[in-house]
């Protein structure tokens, strides 16, 4: 573990035991794990897996351009962060954090405070980006921005706000870190513009905010909001506004969620009928409430996300990853075997040509031990030179075919982006038997470890359930009556 990597494990276990000290019990779980996915070549080790997610509560806005994200956004925090307007007024993710005492006002700061910190979801994002988009990585900030306040709501959490889905010259590199949130965030607001419920105008957000997120296991995490709604109470019937948009959504997959419908009162169009403005208004009401409570539940989210990534990552490893390895490796033994089969014909082969070209017809008598023994270093120099040549073809054919079969698989798979590559190029190592099945670094004695590590999840999420849930009541039991309570267990 390189000496970076070790103090900034170290200010995570400094922040977490002031911070939250409920997850600084889970920090030695992540250790553990990192152990037996560097034995495997899984992970790199200048990296663990607990570097590898966000430790802060994350809050991830989302949506089509001008459907009110950053009005939203400005609303919760209670300072005016964020530019709004009616077209497309900001192209990047914006970070927005509580900032130190000595940090003074507000501050807007590049792209690069963020690559850099560790401490933030966006760290190194720019080799994630130079992946899929050769030479952006460099222009960082085009993506990026980081913003302070000094703001209560905001203290303790994190929210993204995102630029629009509509086309752009860096929509892969815009797409590539979606995803890279969707995967951090504890909660996901996905808003649609009233004004525009048509599916055109929606069909980049259908496509990659719904149609893909419907499969995901942690789908509850994605509230949807039709925002501006308060444009619909000039039409004859509004309600036929939030059909469509909900229409709309079923068409990409998506036939159950939850579903809200709200308006910003100050930057609302006036309505008239004060039957339908109070009608409206109360609905507004309902669902902001709503909205608001998962915000505000997101650190007890966070608590669990953080141990379910340990679950998520043991099941990826045993029902993915091990055999997407096992598979690999497969092919890797019968290339090398069909190399090797192939120089050995070639060998006979040719020492058959030669044997008819220079008319040579061996004697019985160089098969004896006799002649073995009066001619022994020409034997020897024959067996030496033709073990040499069948290994150096041998570890050829294995470098050859590992190369061709790892091309294809990933580096980064999965929530925590293992490195199958590695793991594969690992596997058919120079030290590695080609005839044993299992990858490099796992044995019966690594799975036994893998379930150890599932056992000691399982302890965390009691431990956080023993915190929030008290199904018994021994709690407040407790509390009333601590003889009682003795009694009771």
């Amino acid at each position: 573990m390189s000496t970076f990597l070790k103090s900034r494990l170290a200010r995570l276990e400094s922040h977490l035991k002031a911070e939250n000290p409920a997850l600084l019990e889970v920090l030695p779980t992540y250790y553990k794990f990192d152990k037996l996915l560097y034995k495997t070549g899984l992970l790199d080790r200048e990296t663990s897996l607990a570097s590898r997610i966000s430790w802060w509560p994350l809050i991830s806005v989302l949506g089509t351009f001008s459907s009110g994200k950053s009005t939203f956004i400005n609303a919760y925090v209670g300072d005016e962060l964020q530019s709004t307007g009616n077209q497309a007024v900001d192209d990047k993710f914006t970070v927005i954090c509580h900032r130190s005492a000595e940090g003074g006002g507000n501050q807007t700061l590049p792209g690069s405070a963020l690559d850099a910190d560790p401490r933030f979801p966006f760290y190194r994002i720019s080799h994630e980006i130079e992946k899929v988009a050769q030479g952006e990585g460099k222009h960082i900030e085009s993506y990026l921005q980081l913003r302070t306040t000094d703001k209560e709501a905001i203290r303790g959490k994190i929210i993204i706000d995102s630029p629009g889905f509509d086309a752009d010259d860096q929509r892969t590199s815009t797409l590539r870190i979606t995803d890279h949130i969707l995967d951090l965030s504890d909660l996901v607001l996905v808003f649609f513009d009233a004004r525009h419920p048509e599916p055109g105008a929606m069909q980049d957000t259908l496509e990659h905010l719904v149609a893909r997120t419907v499969t995901r296991t942690d789908a509850s995490k994605f509230l949807y909001v039709l925002n501006q709604i308060d444009t619909a109470a000039k039409d004859d019937n509004p309600e036929e506004v939030v059909g469509a948009w909900q229409r709309a959504i079923a068409q990409a997959g998506l036939t159950a969620g939850q579903f809200y419908t709200i308006y910003n009162e100050k930057a609302a169009s006036p309505i008239e009928d004060k039957a339908l403005r109070e009608r409206f208004r109360a609905k507004r009401d309902t669902d902001l409430a709503k909205i608001k409570e998962r915000m505000d539940e997101v650190e007890l989210q966070r608590n669990y996300r953080i141990v379910s990534v340990l679950e998520t990552v043991a099941n990826e490893l045993e029902h993915d990853v091990l055999p997407k390895l096992r598979t690999a490796k497969a092919k890797w033994r019968r290339g090398v075997l069909i190399g090797d089969g192939i120089a050995l014909g070639a060998l006979v082969a040719a020492a058959i040509g030669a044997a008819v070209y220079f008319k040579w017809v061996p004697s019985l008598e160089m098969f004896t031990f006799a002649w073995i023994k009066a001619n022994w270093i020409d034997a020897t120099v024959g067996v030496v030179a033709l073990a040499i040549l069948a290994f150096a073809f041998h570890f050829w054919m294995r470098g050859f075919v590992a190369k061709r079969i790892a091309k294809p698989l990933s580096e980064s798979y999965g929530q925590v982006e293992l490195n199958l590559k590695n793991a594969f190029l690992k596997s058919a190592g120079a030290f590695q038997s080609i005839f044993r099945v299992e990858p490099a670094g796992w044995s019966k004695r690594a799975g036994k470890h893998l379930r150890t590590v599932r056992e000691t999840v399982a302890t965390h999420i009691q431990n956080l359930n023993d915190r929030y849930a008290d199904p018994s009541g021994k709690t407040a039991i407790a509390k009333d009556d601590p003889a009682k309570a003795k009694k009771t267990t």
